[in-house]
């Protein structure tokens, strides 16, 4: 089994910091106002996954999901 990792903005906590997408702007778009989304649903490429988790880990918001699940 492989880990599929996905990322999600809650995006009722988003107040617009903007620190994932300084940190990881693959992962991230920002919209008019500057508030986060993920930039696709779809798991992510290992060699991103470390980036997802340090964005989330810097969102003061708490706005930022990092899902790890496994697949068979």
């Amino acid at each position: 089994m492989s880990p599929s990792v996905k990322l999600r903005v809650l995006r009722e906590k988003c107040q617009g910091h903007a620190r994932c997408h300084a940190l990881a702007p693959e992962l991230f778009v920002l919209d008019e106002f500057g508030n986060a989304r993920e930039a696709s649903a779809a798991p992510l490429p290992s060699e991103f996954e470390d980036k997802a988790f340090i964005a989330q880990a810097n969102c003061p918001e708490g706005a930022i999901l990092v899902d790890v699940s496994r697949e068979g």
